[in-house]
C-alpha cells in the first residue's frame, strides 16, 4: 500500500465520521471537485483501506441490550472448526486471536442475562475444542466505535 497523502487521510476522516455523505460534500470539504474525490475513494477501496460502509446499530434498541466478552482457551487441533463455528453464531459479533491468558476473546450479545447464561451453557461451551472460557458482563460503554483516523 502506498503512503496515504493528506488528502486521502481527510477523505477518511470524514468518511469514519460520516459515510453517507454525498460524494458532492466530500468533494468540497477535501477541495476537489466530484470526480476526483470519487477516484481517489475508489482507490483508497481497491488498496484495502477502505474495507466496507455500514450502519452502527443499538444493541439495546434491537433486543441485545447485554455485551459480554470471553477469553477462550481452545484446543490447538480444534482451533480451525472453533473459528469456522465462531463465523456462524449470531450472537457472537466479534472474535479475536490473542496471544495471553486465553486463545481467543469473543464479544458477544445477549437479550439480558437469562439469555446470556443459555448461550454460554448451550454454544459457547459447545463450540468445538472449547477447554475453558471467562466471561466479563460489560455494566456501561464508555468509549465504543472510536475513530481510527483520529490519532493519523
Amino acid at each position: 500500500m502506498s503512503i496515504l497523502s493528506r488528502i486521502d487521510l481527510s477523505i477518511l476522516r470524514i468518511l469514519e465520521a460520516d459515510a453517507r455523505i454525498s460524494f458532492a460534500a466530500l468533494a468540497e470539504r477535501v477541495g476537489l471537485s466530484k470526480s476526483p474525490c470519487w477516484s481517489r475513494v475508489q482507490a483508497l477501496e481497491k488498496q484495502g483501506v477502505i474495507t466496507g460502509y455500514r450502519a452502527r446499530i443499538d444493541a439495546k434498541a434491537v433486543g441485545k441490550g447485554l455485551t459480554v466478552y470471553a477469553l477462550a482457551t481452545v484446543d490447538f487441533a480444534r482451533a480451525e472448526a472453533f473459528e469456522a463455528a465462531v463465523l456462524r453464531h449470531p450472537s457472537i459479533i466479534e472474535c479475536h486471536s490473542t496471544a495471553g491468558a486465553g486463545d481467543y476473546l469473543l464479544r458477544i450479545v445477549a437479550a439480558d442475562v437469562a439469555d446470556l447464561d443459555q448461550l454460554l451453557r448451550k454454544d459457547l461451551s459447545q463450540l468445538p475444542g472449547v477447554q475453558r472460557y471467562t466471561t466479563t458482563v460489560c455494566m456501561k460503554a464508555i468509549k465504543q466505535d472510536g475513530l481510527l483516523t483520529a490519532g493519523l
